[in-house]
């Protein structure tokens, strides 16, 4: 494991693809200076890119006049990412389990049920407007002679 030292990066960005590129990018790195394994790595990526999306595209409409605001703190026991749009807000209630036979050829609900099988903890804050999404990956201590 990385040191147990505490950071934190923060932007705004545009609602924009190239805003989701920078933001998986940002986490990549981060999660890889925390110290997660090969496998973990992309896992976490991939949750964040999926909140990314669904920031600028369910959030944000794509509107230019609206932003999305990232941040990523490492403290000696986690990997925190809080990504916030500017949209009506979200409903978590009202996600569509993707795994409902009801639901199994609908593209809704995938993104936050994969966000939920790679991170630890997942919350929902409305922000009003808006709504923050912060996910939670638990760094675990090197293993003693390996």
């Amino acid at each position: 494991m990385a040191d147990s030292t505490t950071s934190r990066v923060s932007f705004t960005l545009d609602s924009s693809l190239d805003s989701v590129n920078k933001i998986e990018q940002t986490a990549e790195q981060c999660a890889q200076r925390a110290g997660f394994d090969e496998d973990t790595v992309p896992h976490i990526a991939m949750a964040v890119r999926e909140a990314a999306v669904n920031a600028v595209l369910h959030g944000n409409s794509y509107d230019t006049n609206k932003h999305v605001v990232a941040s990523f703190e490492t403290t000696s026991d986690s990997l925190i990412i809080r990504i916030s749009d500017q949209g009506p807000g979200l409903d978590p209630d009202k996600i569509p389990d993707p795994l409902a036979p009801e639901n199994i050829l609908r593209g809704s609900g995938r993104g936050i049920f994969l966000i939920k099988a790679f991170m630890d903890e997942v919350n929902f804050r409305q922000l009003h407007p808006g709504t923050e999404l912060t996910l939670i990956k638990h760094r675990t201590p090197a293993q003693s002679g390996t």
